[in-house]
């Protein structure tokens, strides 16, 4: 989507001198069967409750949220740990290019769920911004545009469609900002919590912000919903860690540089990062997101010469698909890919997104999940088993199996 991550993702090539820059449920089988889609007629949806509005009825408790899988259960002595998959999205906002439909319908074709790391600010009308008050930048300052009254909307139908259809809503806060005195990278607890009671509101008071009175609320309570999210530009962590776990959110998706290997908790918060996947044609290794592919291969290019675009896009989907098979062959590390709803290079990167997908369903033991259903899994492990999963190295399989 626009604008979403010119200074987001860290480019990074493992072996380079230098970083190529700073940018911008499935349930593929086993005992973690869907449960029945909720009805959605008279004013109920999820578990048929009538709808409760919440606040001026921007959200509403609706129920259970339909398409679930079943209570997760703890892997027995000897049990092959599921390959988990997790497609994310930066932004989450639809902007008249088709693309969350498009990957909405993605995901019900081959039973897939995702997380949509919603930003506030997607929520806010433009003519409003003097209500967003950013640390260390000027009132109604944002590093990503604000959408028009028409891509609100969408934005809103979209986001609420997902819900429904069992994926996740998490955020990806407001503003964007990765550089100057106004990074996220320099602001403090108190400034994150200002940060989040903001991101937070325009999603519960978007029907007060805008006056539309004609559409539906989104079906979630968010404060229940909300249980995790990516920092811009994967920065600032450090200082978000304790507000995530004064708020008792689950995990943060925010950890730049990762390794496909099973996670761990710092701070009681589950730290699940992006991670190093194999580059075709190169000795080292970048980071699983689209913004992060498109700067090795292009130098930060959004419109390069289309003739390179063939070998990009394939380029591009197999490095997805070599980081999957890394992990599915050997240690089970979840693997997770972050995107964005982007056209960059002619929307090479949504089609390797879509075709890695494609290659990594339906294939045994394979959960295409979101993250709050990864951990709702890895709660309920034993802690001594995944302590020996996370024994296991990048591309290593147990000696004396699983």
């Amino acid at each position: 989507m626009r604008d979403i991550s010119r200074r987001g993702m860290l480019g990074l090539g493992v072996g380079t001198a230098a970083a190529l820059g700073l940018a911008g449920c499935g349930t593929g089988g086993g005992s973690e069967l869907s449960r029945p889609a909720g009805r959605e007629e008279d004013g109920q949806v999820g578990d048929k409750h009538s709808v409760k509005p919440i606040g001026d009825g921007s959200t509403a408790y609706t129920g259970r949220q339909p398409h679930q899988p079943v209570e997760p259960v703890p892997l027995q002595p000897g049990e092959t740990p599921p390959q988990f998959v997790i497609f994310s999205w930066d932004g989450a906002g639809e902007v008249g290019n088709g693309l969350f439909p498009r990957f909405l319908k993605l995901a019900e074709e081959h039973d897939a769920k995702m997380t949509f790391f919603l930003s506030g600010l997607y929520l806010l009308p433009e003519y409003k911004k003097p209500l967003y008050k950013p640390p260390n930048n000027a009132v109604g300052a944002s590093d990503i545009g604000y959408l028009t009254d028409g891509h609100i909307k969408e934005t809103l139908k979209y986001v609420r469609q997902a819900w429904l259809e069992g994926h996740e809503i998490g955020t990806h806060f407001n503003g964007h900002f990765c550089t100057g005195t106004g990074s996220v990278a320099k602001w403090t607890p108190a400034q994150w919590r200002s940060e989040i009671d903001q991101a937070t509101s325009f999603v519960k008071e978007w029907r007060t912000n805008t006056g539309w009175t004609d559409l539906p609320s989104l079906p979630f309570d968010y404060d229940k919903e909300l249980v995790g999210g990516r920092t811009p530009c994967l920065l600032g962590r450090n200082n978000l860690l304790p507000v995530a776990r004064e708020r008792g959110w689950r995990y943060d998706a925010s950890s730049p540089g990762g390794r496909q290997r099973w996670p761990e908790k710092h701070l009681g918060v589950w730290d699940l990062p992006l991670q190093q996947i194999p580059f075709p044609g190169h000795r080292f290794e970048i980071l699983s997101m689209d913004y992060n592919v498109m700067v090795n291969q292009s130098k930060y290019s959004t419109r390069a010469p289309s003739y390179n675009y063939p070998g990009w896009r394939t380029q591009a989907t197999q490095s997805y698909l070599a980081g999957f098979r890394r992990a599915y062959e050997t240690n089970r590390a979840p693997f997770f890919i972050g995107n964005h709803f982007e056209e960059w290079n002619g929307g090479i990167y949504m089609d390797a997104v879509e075709e890695a997908l494609k290659g990594m369903a339906g294939q045994k033991d394979v959960r295409l999940v979101s993250f709050r259903q990864f951990v709702d899994w890895l709660d309920v492990q034993d802690p001594a088993v995944l302590a020996r999963l996370r024994r296991l190295e990048v591309g290593q399989r147990p000696a004396d199996g699983w």
